[in-house]
């Protein structure tokens, strides 16, 4: 097997994130389940961004999210996902490249504008995201790059694509790719209702081999299986998937192998101002640990580091510099 160039590949949404301070009643005035994502159009967009208050426009997308990560611990870090050619577009460009991720996906000169979140963050810093997917739900096959699939160590895809039929086709190409390249494939569920619209295919993903490894919370893990009974969930993940993560917040995470499940405490923080991006950063510290030949339980504390980072502040990209607070806590990156 050749050498691989980058640590962490990502393929996903490539969305701009519109972040804003709510109330609860500000959620249910405008039919929103607090804590989920749902996917919205043009119009809907329009009416809730006129709505909400005073916004910060970042960057984001979840995979997104996970590679700036990446990057930000000192691992070599890319991403695959669609934008226009427009003025959202360029902001997204710009500010994946500038953290470090190598990002050469042509953007789309027609058609929808760029992906929007509009993160609504509530005082106990539960964030809920209304989403218009606009032009990364155009991502193709013809977008993924089989020379960079093959010298990712690590694929990492995330659950949402699985909304536009070809991105899912796109998916699937580069799992294929990857497994031809004698790589590892990671799946993130993204979120319980997108696990809700394809369970069966999602169990189809993993008890397949088509992913190596599983990402999920709570909530994403009792859909998958249907069952309010953690332990019977996670004896049923343990003996679909190769390997699997489950996270619990403030409880920390669960690493589950054929062999084992290991409890693994969350990094203490003072006040969690807002969850966004929690998941994704616990990922890019796992997947590092992974890519650099750490075990598993190692993996998860960098994962749970690197979460802690994230959730003490607006937004779902790292502030403080990941590398230094990664060897401040006796990691080797």
């Amino acid at each position: 097997m050749a050498a691989a160039r980058f640590d962490v590949l990502g393929i996903g949404n490539a969305i701009v994130d519109v972040i804003a301070r709510t109330e609860d009643d500000f959620l249910i005035g405008h039919n929103m389940r607090k804590g989920s994502m749902q996917l919205i159009d043009e119009a809907q967009a329009a009416r809730i961004y006129d709505a909400m208050g005073p916004a910060v426009e970042v960057s984001g997308g979840s995979a997104a999210n996970t590679t700036v990560g990446v990057a930000g611990l000192g691992a070599r870090a890319a991403f695959i996902g669609k934008v226009k050619d427009d003025e959202l577009g360029r902001v997204f460009a710009h500010d994946i490249r500038a953290a470090g991720v190598s990002f050469a996906t042509p953007p789309a000169s027609a058609g929808p504008s760029t992906a929007r979140c509009y993160v609504l963050v509530t005082p106990d810093g539960e964030r809920t995201m209304n989403t218009y997917l606009g032009a990364a739900q155009d991502l193709h096959p013809k977008d993924i790059d089989a020379d960079i699939v093959a010298v990712a160590q690590i694929i990492y895809l995330e659950g949402y694509l699985w909304d536009p039929p070809h991105a899912k086709e796109a998916f699937l190409k580069a799992a294929k790719i990857a497994h031809d390249a004698e790589r590892d494939v990671a799946l993130t569920l993204s979120d319980a209702f997108c696990v809700d619209r394809y369970r069966a295919e999602f169990l189809d993903l993993i008890r397949t081999g088509t992913v190596d490894l599983v990402f999920a919370n709570e909530r994403e893990l009792h859909s998958l299986y249907l069952t309010a009974d953690f332990d019977g969930a996670v004896s049923a993940l343990r003996n679909d998937a190769r390997a699997a993560v489950v996270t619990r917040s403030g409880r920390g995470c669960v690493v589950i192998t054929r062999e084992e499940t290991d409890a693994v405490p969350a990094y203490p923080v003072e006040r969690v101002v807002d969850a966004t991006g929690a998941g994704d950063l616990f990922a890019a510290g796992f997947l590092v640990g992974v890519a650099r030949g750490a075990d598993y339980r190692t993996a998860a504390r960098l994962g749970a580091l690197a979460a802690a980072e994230v959730i003490q502040h607006l937004g779902a990209r790292p502030e403080a510099s990941l590398k230094d607070l990664a060897r401040e806590n006796g990691f080797d990156v």
